[in-house]
């Protein structure tokens, strides 16, 4: 089974990496063995790295779905450092568009949502990407699980 992650950039003071790390193992204990990232700053990238992990101890797939080939371009020194050795650990890479169009970012979330059973979303506030991906999922009928907060709905 295929999972799709999608969350803000900016972590609450409260989030446990902890929790996400137990989130994510009990994802592989119920059976999804595929991950859908969108290598973003945030919990995407903090997911990845979890994720790149537990490949170590269990049979996962990876699957890095970049929006445009220049995606890190403007990340900070430290978190660019981050995706370039998270990128080659991922099983797959998934290229929407070599260069960034208005809308890429919107489509690599709408093709890891037509791609997975479930969607594993860090929602806190009704707005940005995040929120629009777990809409355009829940139109779709995808179960949708939340890391956090549940009553944003």
């Amino acid at each position: 089974m295929k999972c799709a992650l999608t969350g803000h950039r900016v972590l609450e003071k409260e989030f446990s990496r902890a929790l996400l790390e137990e989130k994510l193992r009990s994802f592989a204990a119920r059976g999804y063995d595929t991950f859908y990232c969108g290598m973003a700053l945030g919990f995407d990238l903090l997911c990845c790295e979890i994720l790149v992990s537990l490949k170590r101890e269990m049979p996962l797939r990876l699957i890095a779905c970049i929006p445009c080939a220049d995606q890190s371009e403007r990340y900070p020194a430290g978190m660019r450092r981050l995706y370039d050795e998270l990128l080659p650990e991922c099983d797959e890479r998934v290229l929407v568009r070599e260069q960034y169009e208005a809308g890429c970012m919107f489509e690599r979330n709408r093709y890891m949502v037509d791609g997975c059973d479930l969607l594993l979303a860090y929602l806190y506030e009704k707005r940005g990407g995040t929120w629009y991906t777990v809409k355009y999922a829940l139109q779709k009928g995808k179960q949708v699980e939340f890391f956090g907060r549940e009553e944003i709905l």
